[in-house]
Formats: C-alpha cells, structure tokens, sequence
C-alpha cells in the first residue's frame, strides 16, 4: 500500500498554572511508557500561549504529523487550544483519571478540565478527535491512543487528496452522479477528464518496456488457472503503466490519488478489453479506481484504505439470496434471516487477495451480451476478475453528498459468508444483522446509490469517528432488533 499516509504520532501534555506541572509531566511520561514504540513525547509540557507555539515547533521538528493533547491536569484552556489551530493535521485529546497520587496535592481536576477544552474548541470553530470515554489511566489512555492513527491516516489522506475522474458519469447511473461541492468542503482536489485524454495517454504508452515486468507480475498473481487469456495481458498491463503515470504526473500539489473511471460502453470497443482487473491490482497497492465514474465511491474505497491499511473494494448491493440457496446453505448454520443477506456484485475490480483461490480473468457477461454478436467468442469484453468474494468480516459504508450538496454517510458491520454464490462477476453472499431493514430505512429512506465500499475488517468505529471528524452530521448504522428507525411504521 503506498499511496495512503504514514503517521507519526506525538503527544504534548499541558498544565493550568495553578496545579503543579509535575502532574501533567509525570502522567504524559507513564503513557509514553505504558504505549510503547511510535509515540514521540514532546518535553515542553504547556502552561502558557508561548510554550504552545514553542511545543507545536518541537513536534513538527520531530515529523509528527498527528496529535494528542493530554491534560495532566486542569489544562490552560487557551493554549491547549491554541495546539489546535495551530497544529497542521489531525489532533486527539485525552485527559488523566485520578489515582496516582492523593486527593489534596496530587489531585489534578482534568475530568474538569475536559469539559472546558470541549467548550473551548467549539468557540474556536476547532474540530479534533475525543474518545466515547475521553479519561483514564495512562495504560487507558494508552489504549485510546492506539485507537487514533487509523482514523489519523484517513484525516491526513482526505486533505492530500485528488480524485482523477475519466468521461462523464453514464447515462441513466444516475445513482453515480452527485454535486462534487462536497469534495472541495473535505479539502479534496478534483482533475476531470476526457475518455479521448484516457486513451491518447494509453496509445502513448504502447510498446513501453516495462510492459513485460507487469505481465510477469500479473501472471504470478493469476496463477495457471487464473490467467485465461495470457494474450491479453500486454493490453492490460499497458493500461495499468498508464494510469499509475496519470498518477504521479497529475498529482500536482497533492500527495494521493484515487480514480473513478468511466468503463462502459465506449472503453472496451476502444481500448480492446474491460478495465476491471487493472482495476482491481491498482486498489490492491492503495490507488482504488471506482467504477462507472463514482466520485463518491471513490473517496469511501480511499478511506477505507487509510483507515485498514489494506486493500478494499466497490460493489453494487445488487441482488436478494434465492430462498433455495438460503435453506440449503445458510439455514441452521449461520445467525441470519433470509433478509439478513444479499449478494455484493461488480463485474471484476475486487483484488485478487480477497477472492477465493479459483478466481479467475473471465469476461463481461453483460457487456458481451450487449456489445458483441449473439453466439460469438468474448473479445474485447475479456478482462474482468471473477469468482466468489472470500469469507471475511466487512465493513459496508459510504461516503456521500446528496442531491441538496449535503454530505451523509452509512456503516454497516457484517461478513463475507463461505457459501457458493452460484453466479458471475466479483460477488459474495453478504450478511449484515437486520440488512431487511437497514436496507428500507437507510439505503432506500435517504436515497443512496447502489454502490456501497467495502472493507475487509470491522472498522466501523473508526469509519464513524473519521466521518464525525470530517463534519458529517449523518451516520446511519444498521439498527439492531427493537430499536426502531425513525421512519419505520411500529405498527408493521
């Protein structure tokens, strides 16, 4: 994964000038010990407005680029929050329980404090990370920060983010078109672009000697039994130098990239196979490419690439589970309802490192179907990675701005189950608890596309503190059983 961040984490303790500053000292140094390898203790513990600038030089000097604020005690109201504003990237905070010391001289008043600092950051028009339970021992509060650098990595990779787009948003996919005015409220930069620019820089890249490296590279991936049409890979390969230069040639003043790109129906006939494979390989290494010109589910593959650390994938909440399938493999083996599961579909982008071993370049069925005469041989609609999803906890989510230019988001927490799809493209059998009514009151109630990211872990926690930290006010989550939604009729 090398286009998602690196976090340095340092932690700077602070004092109100009325409780003694060995408090806030000797706490933050316990910490640092009970946390370990990876967190940079910075030695100024602040008390006034120039110890905070004097510490905010120190841990820059020292390549953070996240940090934790610990109130040792009461903490300095102002310059506590001044760390904030002044401090270039994603900042937590954290405040001492009592019990190293006793109540008269050792009594330091942060669960006080906190409050004041919450209050002061709200009239600073300041946004920073507090945990559920934002006070503890120094192994608790060592816990609560280890919670921190994943939703730190999203943080610092949406505001170094360009989204690369090719081709307009098709034709009747309306569930992909979206206002982009919630890209520049993130801070993300956008470049949009023609197909024809796609395809220039494609043709430019023909003959490139380095074709014969990611051929080599694909087939090991592949396997024998993968690689189906070996003579394809040289066009594959081609496509895949080519977007990774659009990468590093068009990242301009950012650090990151992501794609959505427009795959269907011109791309095939023009550039000779379905993109989905290169696709999938780019999402492997950090760079997803959404499909069908997503922005938004673009911007959810990225996040959750940051957030995990791995690879993630896009696919369409596409169809219910037969009951057949549902009686034969899942009933009386796993906890679901028939309303619990459904079927996550794309043509072929999910990385190979998340599909079962007989997974497989195939073609696009549909495109075939479409495209190419009745009865003949896949041509140029060979490309697509297929077979079932492997078993796995996931995290559905997305990232999305509705049609009023309102950022909103859902997280839903599930698995990948070990059963047979029975079908074509990229699919898995999905299940989620209480998916039949998640599915009605939030996907459909608040008007989401089909397109859902999916990560291969539960991460909802993080994701939830990521989309708060960003300035979503909406976080739909499946509800469990009783507790209704609020459109939901209790008389059903």
């Amino acid at each position: 994964m090398f286009n998602i961040p690196s976090v340095k984490l340092g932690i700077i303790a602070v004092s109100r000038d009325c409780f003694p500053i060995a408090l806030s000292t000797s706490r933050r140094r316990a910490i640092v010990n009970a946390y370990g390898e990876g967190l940079y203790e910075c030695p100024i513990t602040v008390e006034n407005e120039k110890d905070a600038l004097a510490a905010i030089e120190d841990v820059k000097n020292a390549g953070c680029n996240a940090l934790v604020v610990f109130l040792g005690n009461f903490g300095p109201e102002t310059p506590e929050t001044l760390l904030c504003e002044k401090f270039n990237g994603p900042v937590m905070y954290i405040a001492a329980a009592e019990g190293d010391g006793d109540l008269i001289n050792g009594r330091g008043d942060a669960y006080c404090g906190m409050l004041n600092c919450s209050y002061n950051l709200g009239m600073r028009h300041l946004t920073a990370y507090i945990p559920e339970y934002p006070v503890g021992t120094a192994d608790e509060c060592a816990a609560m920060i280890r919670d921190f650098p994943p939703i730190a990595r999203a943080i610092i990779g949406v505001k170094n983010l360009k989204i690369i787009t090719f081709g307009p948003r098709p034709q009747d996919f309306f569930a992909c078109n979206a206002p982009i005015k919630g890209l520049y409220e993130l801070g993300i930069e956008v470049e949009e672009n023609s197909e024809l620019d796609l395809l220039v820089s494609y043709k430019e890249h023909a003959d490139d000697p380095r074709i014969q490296a990611v051929c080599e590279d694909m087939a090991a991936e592949l396997g024998v039994t993968g690689n189906k049409y070996p003579a394809l890979l040289p066009r594959m390969a081609q496509f895949e130098l080519t977007l990774l230069d659009w990468a590093e040639n068009h990242k301009g003043a950012r650090q990151y990239v992501c794609f959505a790109d427009k795959c269907w129906p011109a791309f095939p006939q023009q550039f000779g196979f379905e993109p989905c494979y290169v696709n999938s390989r780019l999402a492997a290494h950090g760079i997803p490419v959404a499909c069908e010109v997503d922005i938004y589910g673009a911007l959810s593959e990225y996040i959750g690439a940051c957030v995990t650390g791995d690879a993630v994938t896009l696919l369409d909440i596409n169809n219910s589970v037969p009951k057949y399938l549902y009686d034969e493999d899942i009933a009386g083996k796993f906890d679901y309802q028939l309303t619990d599961t459904f079927m996550g579909f794309h043509c072929g982008n999910t990385p190979a490192c998340k599909m079962c071993a007989d997974r497989a370049v195939k073609y696009q069925l549909i495109q075939h179907r479409l495209l190419e005469p009745a009865g003949s041989e896949p041509d140029f609609t060979r490309g697509t990675l297929e077979g079932d999803i492997a078993a796995s906890p996931i995290t559905f989510y997305r990232l999305q701005c509705d049609s009023e230019g309102v950022l909103r988001s859902y997280i839903a927490e599930g698995e990948v189950l070990p059963v047979a799809t029975r079908s074509f493209g990229g699919i898995g059998v999905f299940a989620i608890p209480e998916m039949g009514r998640f599915y009605r009151h939030v996907l459909i109630q608040k008007r989401y596309p089909h397109h859902g990211a999916v990560a291969f872990d539960h991460c909802g926690k993080a994701l939830f503190e990521v989309f708060k930290y960003l300035g979503v006010a909406d976080i739909a989550h499946n509800q469990p059983k009783g507790c209704l939604y609020p459109t939901e009729n209790p008389m059903a």
